[in-house]
C-alpha cells in the first residue's frame, strides 16, 4: 500500500527559532493560517476522492506544531479527529521540533488522536546545529524519541543533507544515528537555499559552499538503502515540487524528480557491488514501477554502464513487487 497525507500547513507559527534554511512561506506556499473549518473541509473533500482510507493521514506540517497556542492546537485536532478510526483515515500525523516535546504535550496529542509525531532532527552533529541555529542538541533528539515511543506514537524523523558545515563524516553519523534510534519513518530532504534564509545570505558571501549535486544524490541514495534494509520506512526524498519553491529557490538541491533521481543511484549502486568483474552485459528483474528508475534519470544509468563497457538490459518481471529488483537470482528492495 502507497501512503498519502491530507496535508494541512500550519505555517511557521509557535517555533521559538528561525533556523539558516528556513523561510517556511516558501516551503509550505501559504501565508494563511488554517482554523478547523479549514481543516473539516479539507478531509471532507479528501473522503471521496482518495483510493484507500486506511493509508492515509491527516498531517500537520509546515511548523512546530507543538509550540503553537494549545487552544489553537487543540482546535485544529478537534476538527479532524471525526474523520480518524472506523471506515475513516488511519490516523493523524504531525511535525514539530525535539525540544518541543514533554509529556504534557504527549498525552493531550494522544487525547486528540493523534498517532504519529516526526521530529525536525535535520542533523545528529551538535556542531552543524549549532552553525545552523537550530537552538538544540542531538541529544535532544534521542530523548523527544524515547519519549514519543514510550507514549506509544509512531515515530518519524526529519533529516536534511548538506547544510551549512556539514561534510560527508556529518551525514554519515547522522544517518547512523538515525539507524540507532530506529524510527518507523523518515523523511531525506537535500538542502534548498531559499530567498529570505541566512543559509541565502551565506551563499551570496560565499561562505557556505554546497557539495556538488551527485555527492549529494550519492549520500540520500546510501542513507536511503540503509533506512531501507533497516525496516525504515521512508516517506519522502526531497521537497514537494511546486511553484513557490521554484521561484524562491537560490541554490541546493531542489529537482522535481529528486525522489526518483535518488532511487535511480540507488539501483545504480546494487548494480555496481553486483556484477562479476569483466562483465559486458547485465540483466536487471525490475518490479513493473522500478522500470524508468532501473534505466535512470534521462537513461542516466545506461549510460553509465555503457562507458565501463557494460550493456544493461532491464526486464520488467511482474514476479517481483513494485519496489523489488533481482540480479543474479537475488532479490534487492529499493525505495
Amino acid at each position: 500500500m502507497s501512503h498519502s497525507n491530507i496535508a494541512i500547513f500550519v505555517p511557521h507559527m509557535g517555533c521559538p527559532h528561525c533556523c539558516s534554511f528556513c523561510d517556511q512561506h516558501t516551503i509550505t506556499g501559504s501565508v494563511s493560517v488554517p482554523h478547523a473549518e479549514d481543516v473539516r473541509r479539507a478531509c471532507e473533500q479528501a473522503w471521496d476522492e482518495v483510493s484507500d482510507r486506511s493509508e492515509t493521514e491527516i498531517a500537520f506540517f509546515g511548523g512546530s506544531f507543538t509550540a503553537i497556542p494549545r487552544d489553537y492546537m487543540t482546535e485544529l485536532l478537534d476538527a479532524a479527529k471525526p474523520f480518524v478510526g472506523g471506515e475513516g483515515f488511519r490516523g493523524i500525523r504531525i511535525s514539530t521540533r525535539p525540544d518541543c516535546i514533554d509529556g504534557e504535550v504527549l498525552g493531550l496529542l494522544k487525547s486528540c488522536g493523534v498517532t504519529a509525531i516526526e521530529l525536525g532532527a535535520q542533523s545528529m552533529s551538535d556542531r552543524v546545529l549549532e552553525q545552523n541555529e537550530r537552538g538544540h542538541s542531538a541529544q535532544a533528539v534521542y530523548s523527544a524519541s524515547k519519549l514519543i515511543r514510550q507514549y506509544g506514537f509512531e515515530l518519524g524523523l526529519q533529516i536534511m543533507v548538506g547544510l551549512y558545515k556539514s561534510d560527508i563524516a556529518d551525514e554519515r553519523a547522522t544517518a547512523q544515528a538515525v539507524l540507532d534510534i530506529a524510527p518507523d519513518t523518515v523523511r531525506i530532504y537535500p538542502v534548498c537555499v531559499l530567498e529570505g534564509t541566512k543559509l541565502a545570505e551565506l551563499y551570496r558571501k560565499g561562505e557556505y559552499r554546497l557539495m556538488d549535486f551527485d555527492t549529494v544524490i550519492g549520500i540520500a541514495a546510501e542513507e536511503a538503502a540503509a533506512f531501507s534494509a533497516a525496516g525504515i520506512r521512508i516517506l519522502r526524498i526531497g521537497l514537494h515540487a511546486s511553484e513557490e519553491v521554484g521561484s524562491g529557490l537560490v541554490a541546493g538541491y531542489y529537482h522535481p524528480a529528486l525522489g526518483e533521481i535518488v532511487r535511480s543511484r540507488m539501483i545504480r549502486d546494487i548494480i555496481e557491488k553486483n556484477i562479476p568483474d569483466g562483465c559486458s552485459r547485465v540483466e536487471v528483474r525490475v518490479g513493473k514501477s522500478l522500470v524508468s528508475a532501473a534505466a535512470g534519470h534521462k537513461k542516466c544509468n545506461r549510460e553509465y554502464f555503457e562507458k565501463r563497457g557494460i550493456g544493461l538490459e532491464i526486464i520488467p518481471d511482474s514476479t517481483l513487487d513494485s519496489r523489488q529488483i533481482s540480479l543474479g537470482g537475488e532479490v534487492f528492495d529499493c525505495v
